[in-house]
């Protein structure tokens, strides 16, 4: 191994993006490359328990990573990982150097001993193991200290820093890497593993570089394009250019650049990686990224919501994912209570014996313009819209309850004419026209915090007539589903939101009137 050595990631981190469902020929040609690149090592995938697929980069055994191994392998070595309670290591046959020289595992803060007891049994079978704990950042020091010290006892080749939520900066890898450096016993390779969270990956690589003692060897970790669970990784395309040209090295970026072309630029169309706002709020933190993910979902708040709810996260939970514990903080930061009974009762009178339309911004009140300006020079209804301001339609009120929608479109309305719901007063809103959140989001059929819905379940509660609808028109996977393109939502859920939508407009529609204008996925008649 030299001094520093680069381990490509892209087959195992990166496959969080794809489900790790590469294909064979793609997963046969960026090990080829990666080869031809002179890279130190390359992680194959997982080893994990699972039904093989010779798609995926995910292993029972290295009997079955076999087929997709180059004959011809230079000088670089061959790598997987394990987290040692999804793995059963009896599956893993003992080392022959045919196959992978190395394992890493890992494992959290809560199960260090299971962790250190699996790199044990793996140590026992030959291969070279890599202790990569999860989330450093998330350790005291004197856990470090007393982690370094199990990990003398067992002697693995080597030890990661591994910035699990993205959140070091220069500072904390210097106090880290000291720590390490001073008490980690000298045989035994520092590794080390950023993320994007803060788009420091780069820097900090460099950083260390500078840092790092003499005759202590080193593994950086790196991917192609940094492709990796959002926000993604250090690029490997610009980590071994520098050393290239700071170190003296001789890898040759060209089949990286040709495995990114060839492969990597059309997977980022899946989900692109890359720095964003919410994971750098998570990072901020030091939390688990799927709180973020989880309140990114919602699609409704705006980044500085985002931080404040996330801010709100007790010190215990930081390291696992709550699904209860964060739904709780979110729906607790929306249900902001007013008294809203005034605004109800003149409401109540201003609709009471009138038709009511609400329009929804669907594409479909395009389509159909013609048939709802009928409507309404007919009927003359009370016009409500939803989360937005029609530019062909003079509504009476416009009832928001997304915060993105409101700050785009508050300008448009009246303030008199503006309602929203009490989640919003988190953003400073003007307006008297406030209803609780939670009586609108929350009914015996469940919580909701769909516009619509909160905005037909007010409309219920005030004893409406006849509700007429338009623009509320469903999800779908091809053409236009908002009558303005930037009203799209890149967390829109396609048909598992029109199924659930579908159930609440049916459990409305058992209280009250309502008839579509236009074309919808929620009628049921």
């Amino acid at each position: 191994m030299a001094e520093i050595s680069l381990l490509d990631c892209t087959l195992r981190d990166g496959g969080y993006i794809n489900d790790w469902d590469f294909g064979y020929d793609t997963i046969k040609s960026i090990l080829d490359k990666l080869v031809a690149s002179q890279v130190d090592y390359v992680e194959i995938g997982f080893l994990r328990n699972c039904a093989y697929d010779r798609n995926k980069s995910v292993f029972n055994n290295c009997e079955e990573m076999k087929p997709v191994l180059p004959t011809e392998r230079g000088n670089t070595r061959f790598s997987a990982m394990a987290l040692h309670n999804t793995y059963d290591l009896d599956k893993l046959e003992p080392y022959d150097g045919k196959t992978i020289d190395l394992i890493r595992v890992t494992f959290h803060d809560y199960d260090v001993e299971e962790g250190l007891a699996f790199i044990r049994r793996v140590k026992e079978k030959g291969y070279q193991v890599s202790c990569n704990p999860i989330n450093i950042m998330g350790y005291s020091d004197e856990q470090i200290l007393k982690l370094l010290a199990r990990v003398n006892e067992i002697k693995p080749a080597a030890f990661a820093i591994v910035d699990t939520f993205g959140s070091m900066m220069k500072q904390d890898l210097l106090r880290i890497y000291s720590m390490v450096e001073h008490n980690l016993d000298p045989s035994i390779a520092i590794g080390l593993h950023l993320h994007e969270n803060l788009a420091l990956a780069y820097s900090l690589a460099q950083e260390y570089i500078s840092i790092r003692a003499t005759g202590r060897k080193s593994i950086i970790d790196a991917s192609m394009l940094g492709m990796g669970r959002v926000p993604g990784n250090l690029c490997m395309e610009l980590i071994m250019d520098y050393m290239n040209k700071q170190q003296g090295c001789n890898y040759n970026v060209n089949p990286v650049l040709d495995g990114i072309d060839d492969h990597i630029v059309q997977l980022r169309q899946i989900e692109p990686w890359g720095y964003n706002i919410a994971y750098a709020l998570s990072a901020k933190y030091n939390l688990h990224r799927n709180y973020s993910e989880f309140l990114l979902g919602k699609g409704r708040l705006r980044a500085k919501q985002i931080n404040q709810i996330l801010s709100r996260i007790e010190p215990g939970k930081k390291t696992s994912f709550d699904k209860e514990y964060i739904e709780k903080l979110y729906l607790d930061f929306q249900s902001i209570q007013v008294d809203d009974a005034a605004l109800l009762q003149r409401l109540e009178r201003e609709i009471a014996e009138r038709n009511v339309l609400v329009i929804a911004p669907g594409f479909s009140i395009r389509e159909y313009e013609e048939k709802i300006d009928r409507f309404i020079e007919e009927k003359r209804p009370v016009i409500f819209s939803a989360n937005f301001v029609p530019e062909h339609y003079r509504t009476d009120y416009t009832f928001f309850s997304n915060a993105r929608r409101y700050e785009t479109y508050k300008d448009r309305q009246k303030a008199e004419k503006i309602i929203v719901t009490s989640n919003l007063l988190n953003l400073g809103c003007e307006t008297h026209n406030v209803v609780n959140y939670s009586e609108v989001s929350f009914s015996e059929k469940g919580n909701c915090d769909n516009c619509m819905i909160m905005l037909l379940r007010m409309l219920q509660k005030l004893g409406g007539g006849r509700i007429f609808l338009a623009g509320f028109d469903g999800y779908q996977e091809k053409g236009n589903n908002y009558v303005s393109a930037h009203m799209a939502s890149p967390h829109t859920k396609g048909e598992e939101e029109n199924m659930t939508l579908r159930r609440f407009v049916q459990d409305l529609e058992s209280r009250m009137q309502l008839e579509f204008l236009t074309p919808s996925h929620y009628e049921t008649t």
